[in-house]
């Protein structure tokens, strides 16, 4: 079955950088858009950053040019560079992937890593 392993999480100083990481299987990886996204207390869940199989990027106006998604294929593994944080970054950070099944679109979620970022 899918699974999403989110990690790399903490606590940090704003202007400081974490780097997380989403381990990826019961899938064919290479083929598939990963995304992140981010639910702080009390707000719906926003888009962060996404990356499709040619590695073409998006991202949420409110971290461009501070966060950087990317992938490895060869370790199924999607991550997030985050530099320059702000404590509105502070939020649970969940890995995405969708599949058509059975001609329906699942999503798939990880269980989240929680960041923290002090002022």
């Amino acid at each position: 079955q899918v699974q999403l392993v989110e990690s790399g999480g903490g606590l940090v100083q704003a202007g400081g950088s974490l780097r997380l990481s989403c381990a990826a299987s019961g899938f064919i990886f290479s083929i598939n858009t990963m995304g992140w996204y981010r639910q702080a207390p009390g707000k719906q869940r926003e888009l962060v950053a996404t990356i499709t199989s040619l590695d073409w990027t998006n991202y949420a106006d409110s971290v461009k040019g501070r966060f950087t998604i990317s992938r490895d294929n060869a370790k199924n593994t999607v991550y997030l560079q985050m530099n320059s944080l702000k404590p509105d970054d502070t939020a649970v950070y969940y890995c995405n992937t969708n599949r058509i099944v059975a001609g329906n679109r699942m999503g798939y979620w990880g269980q989240g890593t929680q960041v923290t970022v002090s002022s």
